[in-house]
């Protein structure tokens, strides 16, 4: 396939969307913890401080090189935004401030400079403004034309002089980066996990904001709360919780030919309880495998964790299936390994990777997984099921 991006392509309109979420969780550091933030309400992003300040965000992130000229369309179609949110909000009596935030710099010697930092006065704004305006023959700039001539000449003032342009904005992937910056409480080789587990969240809030199932707005305190939260599972004592709800996407407890299940159809277990293992075991499996790509475990962690875990179920083995013989009836057997794989469901809370690892699936799906070892499992339920499985691989050499 060629290279070459179509002339059709969402990739840069795309790029500008997920560059406001990320640039206003950014903010949300630097912001106030009693203020809030609303996206896409009155534009791309509209902060709110306790005392009802109202900023007003327009987000561009634009190519690498791009300036800001006197008639460009970014800033002036913000500009159409904000004199109408101005005037329905009481004009000069308005509580609101209107912000640029763009990738790109100000062209030298474009009237914009003046918006910059702490400005020029409004009256030099306004003047410079109504002078690029006239020498405009742009359809688009027409009808910021028509916005403007509401306003009398105090209020064009007014208007312009709560206008700022933030210039040169980290682009999207300076961004985390950044934020990095301000999660100095964290050990600097968990930031990026940690900074993962943050923008997942925030970008789900986001969502669920912009479709109603959240919201209406998202407060600065939330965020502290969580990374708070996010916080504390990077500490030495802990590891962080995905898999939470999560499932795979396939279940198919009676066709499932991995050891682990055919253990527990040995048990005559119910396929919805055969259902639940295959459930512990991908979370487990899954949590283990990030926990691995993010090194958040040190080395040998994992199989020190499940040694011990083999060690109490050969004590607890020893104990349940003491009265089996070969003799026994295989009603016998089957009652026993219930038994055991009972007291692995049920009784093995303490037996965790780390003292705050509390989370049931961890040591559940470990010992699925461990049941699941080939060739031979390090633990297994059914008091005859290696001598079957020995058989088995017998059989098919």
């Amino acid at each position: 396939m060629s290279g070459i991006a179509s002339q059709f392509s969402a990739a840069e309109p795309g790029l500008g969307y997920i560059f406001q979420s990320r640039y206003a969780l950014l903010r949300m550091f630097d912001l106030p913890e009693d203020g809030e933030v609303y996206m896409e309400r009155n534009d791309d992003v509209e902060f709110v401080a306790a005392d009802g300040q109202v900023s007003l965000g327009s987000l561009k992130h634009k190519a690498v090189g791009e300036r800001l000229s006197d008639l460009s369309v970014d800033f002036w179609k913000s500009v159409r935004v904000w004199v109408n949110f101005y005037k329905s909000s009481g004009r000069a009596g308005s509580n609101a401030r209107f912000i640029l935030y763009s990738t790109a710099s100000v062209s030298p010697g474009s009237f914009l400079q003046h918006f910059v930092g702490g400005g020029a006065p409004s009256e030099l704004r306004t003047t410079e403004a109504s002078a690029a305006l006239a020498s405009s023959v742009s359809m688009d700039i027409d009808k910021v034309k028509a916005d403007l001539e509401g306003l009398t000449i105090v209020e064009a003032q007014d208007f312009y002089g709560r206008i700022t342009i933030s210039p040169s904005t980290p682009r999207i992937d300076d961004i985390p980066a950044l934020i990095d910056q301000r999660l100095r409480t964290t050990r600097k080789e968990d930031r990026e996990a940690l900074f993962s587990r943050l923008e997942g969240w925030w970008s789900d809030l986001v969502i669920r904001v912009l479709t109603g199932r959240a919201g209406p707005s998202i407060k600065v305190q939330e965020v502290s709360d969580k990374l708070v939260l996010l916080a504390e599972q990077f500490k030495a004592d802990n590891l962080p919780i995905d898999f939470q709800n999560k499932q795979p996407g396939d279940i198919d407890p009676s066709n499932d030919k991995r050891t682990f299940v055919v253990q527990l159809r040995a048990l005559k277990l119910s396929e919805q309880r055969i259902q639940h293992a295959i459930i512990d075991y991908y979370r487990a499996f899954e949590q283990r495998s990030l926990w691995a790509r993010e090194r958040l475990v040190i080395a040998g962690e994992i199989e020190e964790y499940e040694d011990r875990l083999v060690e109490e179920w050969d004590r607890h083995k020893a104990i349940l299936c003491e009265k089996i013989t070969e003799s026994s009836h295989e009603d016998a057997c089957v009652e026993a390994g219930n038994a055991l794989y009972l007291w692995a469901l049920t009784n093995t809370s303490h037996l965790r990777i780390r003292e705050r690892v509390t989370e049931p699936y961890v040591v559940r799906g470990a010992f699925q997984m461990l049941a699941n070892d080939r060739p031979t499992p390090r633990v297994h339920w059914h008091p005859r099921f290696l001598e079957r499985l020995a058989k088995i691989l017998e059989a098919a050499a």
